[in-house]
């Protein structure tokens, strides 16, 4: 994630996944050990977002038997990132680290880590929340152009309600992105628990707008000329992103009490 503050002017890669991760902050193979009175890091680091661009980069590894936060500097000797273009027209990067010079920040990082990562998950979700605003907004408006038959789209009665079970998905969305923002300084199990329950309703919300939308405007929906499919796009990858509508009932189950999470 990014963030301002000299270490450089832009920090990546903490919450970057590994790959065997699978979406799991405690799985963690990156290895720091003591060199002195500084720290060598050896691992590496899978999708780090701007992770080519960066100045820096803070890095959970394994310290002592636990998940410690580093920083290190991106131009640093045995650090090395591959850059690439992701499917939403952004950045991302394959980090690399072999015996880098780091800075210990904290030998307890994994509850900095999962907060730094539940934040990052409430702003995906607000930004869910306005991609599908404008990709129901683009979807309307050509359905209210587009004709077929000699009349337009919108006044077939099964696409507009298709158009209706599109706005019921956004507007569910919309409240879980409220709920998600307004537990961010919650405990850590009801915090990270209302995430998982914010971001699994995003990502189905996600992706039905997306794919429908496609549906409703045809050819022109996945063409790059057209703005909607740059949407489609975004929301695609923002579904898999911080753990998918796979990952996150697992995390909600998890921390399920007596109640089962009813009146949590």
């Amino acid at each position: 994630m990014a963030a301002e503050g000299r270490l450089g002017r832009s920090h990546g890669g903490a919450g970057a996944p590994e790959r065997k991760a699978r979406y799991r902050l405690d799985v963690c193979e990156a290895e720091a050990t003591q060199a002195g009175d500084g720290w060598k890091l050896s691992g590496a680091k899978s999708l780090v977002p701007a992770g080519d661009q960066a100045d820096a980069y803070v890095v959970p590894a394994r310290a002592g038997g636990k998940i410690a936060l580093f920083p290190v500097q991106r131009e640093s000797a045995g650090v090395q990132a591959r850059g690439y273009g992701t499917q939403d027209g952004g950045r991302a990067a394959e980090v690399n680290f072999r015996d880098a010079p780091a800075t210990l920040v904290t030998q307890d990082g994994l509850p900095a880590l999962e907060h730094a990562v539940d934040i990052g998950i409430a702003a995906l979700c607000a930004e869910g929340v306005g991609a599908m605003d404008k990709t129901m907004q683009l979807t309307a408006e050509y359905m209210n152009t587009r004709k077929q038959f000699g009349v337009t789209l919108s006044t077939f009665q099964a696409l507009r309600h298709r158009m209706a079970d599109m706005k019921m998905q956004l507007e569910l969305a919309r409240s879980m992105s409220y709920y998600a923002s307004l537990k961010l300084n919650a405990p850590a199990d009801e915090r990270r628990r209302a995430m998982a329950r914010a971001k699994y309703q995003l990502g189905v919300a996600m992706r039905f707008v997306g794919q429908n939308s496609v549906q409703l405007h045809g050819g022109i929906g996945v063409t790059d000329e057209y703005i909607g499919s740059h949407y489609f796009k975004r929301l695609t990858q923002m579904e898999m992103t911080r753990g998918d509508t796979l990952h996150h009932p697992g995390e909600v189950s998890e921390r399920m009490q007596d109640t089962a999470g009813v009146f949590a």
